[in-house]
């Protein structure tokens, strides 16, 4: 299929041209009939799919064709809720290059910034906004934002809402929407949970799943490492120093964990940035545009903060430590081996990681290549640590102290 077969605005097909794009993506061939039909969608894919434009160029097309590109006086009718900063930037960067040759106009708006310009936007009006859950209903209450007019509402990457705890404020944010709209709801994975909610807010929707998650892997050359936990810092500067080549990805479960294995490779002499959720959405930005440009070959990332960002040519990424969510991992490995390049990827696992190798093996349908010949082996025998508790209290069992008897008024 080309998409011209998609029979989008002449202006659209010029934008997407300039952008080098010339078929439509298995996802974009799937929902974008059903967007512009005006059917519900329930997409089931994953970063890289093409995900976005599927989503981002019917609405366009929809609101040229309803004549509804004025001026001055603009509407908010399509809104798209992310659940992180960056994904919520990437996207506004693509409603503006699909849109570069029409009058529409779009912002982004979230949380860590000043809300002040936010505003502003919002006075002045504009066709699309994309938000983060918590910002949009800060501008709801102080009646910046609009909803009356809305006739898409776009909700993505459900299954990191969820996982952030946002879905109450993505529920908030559907009830104050207009009864009659069009709801488009993609998830890279579709957990039980989400029946009861795509249930009450999604009327007879066109199910598109694509690429499972298992398939993800096969343009991915995939390396795992058995190491003692006291090790993976000395087998990451091995690999750094003799195997890995090009840049490089580094995921860790923790925010500690990404900051210590950071002062670490700096030390080291490394290029290196990081991005984590204690960091400010300035720097977050800073860094991930430092990786980007090539001014550093490493970015360590915890997942929340690297969820939906979209890396070029990135060459290689590195599990340090290993997700308990299998397809945690195969999302991660699969921001390299894109657009039919081939990526490299490495995992770390200790002793008490094994169970996530065998979750792992078990959804993928792969048995993942082990290299033994390393300086920092893991003895088969090795049990996972068992971190034992504290002895507790000093007083004796039961005894409360003159503190705990005297009544409080709690603020809770």
């Amino acid at each position: 299929m080309h998409f011209l077969e998609l029979k989008l605005h002449a202006n659209l097909l010029k934008a997407i041209s300039e952008l080098g794009y010339k078929e439509p993506t298995i996802i974009q061939e799937k929902v974008i009939p059903c967007v512009l039909h005006g059917k519900d969608v329930i997409g089931s894919a994953q970063t890289g799919t093409g995900k976005t434009a599927a989503f981002a160029l019917p609405i366009l097309q929809r609101i040229l064709a309803g004549g509804n590109v004025v001026k001055r006086g603009k509407h908010v009718t399509a809104l798209i809720l992310s659940p992180t900063r960056e994904l919520a930037v990437q996207i506004d960067q693509s409603f503006k290059s699909f849109a570069k040759y029409t009058n529409i106009t779009s912002t982004v708006v979230y949380g860590g910034m000043s809300i002040e310009p936010q505003k502003d936007v919002l006075k002045k009006g504009i066709d699309i906004l994309i938000a983060t859950p918590g910002r949009l209903l800060d501008l709801y209450k102080q009646e910046y934002f609009d909803p009356t007019y809305i006739e898409t509402l776009v909700i993505d990457e459900a299954d990191l809402m969820l996982d952030m705890g946002f879905i109450d404020d993505v529920k908030k944010i559907e009830k104050i929407c207009p009864t009659e709209k069009q709801v488009l709801f993609f998830s890279a994975t579709m957990p039980d949970k989400f029946e009861g909610l795509t249930n009450s807010i999604l009327r007879n929707p066109e199910v598109v799943s694509v690429a499972p998650r298992s398939s993800v892997a096969k343009s991915v050359d995939q390396k795992l490492y058995y190491v003692p936990k006291a090790k993976k810092m000395e087998l990451c500067l091995h690999l750094l120093r003799n195997t890995i080549k090009g840049n490089v990805l580094i995921f860790r479960r923790t925010i500690f964990g990404v900051e210590k294995l950071e002062q670490t490779l700096l030390k080291n002499k490394y290029k290196v940035v990081s991005i984590h959720g204690d960091k400010s959405q300035t720097k977050r930005q800073e860094a991930l545009d430092q990786f980007k440009a090539g001014e550093v070959s490493i970015l360590i990332g915890t997942d929340v903060a690297s969820r939906g960002i979209d890396i070029e040519n990135l060459d290689v990424v590195l599990n340090f430590d290993l997700p308990n969510i299998p397809e945690t991992y195969v999302h991660r490995i699969g921001r390299t081996g894109r657009a039919n390049e081939k990526g490299k990827s490495y995992a770390f696992c200790s002793a008490d990681e094994k169970d996530y190798v065998v979750a792992i093996q078990k959804l993928t349908h792969i048995t993942i290549p082990v290299v033994e010949e390393h300086p920092y082996p893991l003895d088969p025998a090795e049990k996972p640590q068992v971190h034992k508790k504290k002895s507790g209290s000093k007083h004796k069992k039961g005894r409360k102290s003159e503190a705990s008897k005297k009544k409080k008024t709690r603020w809770y």
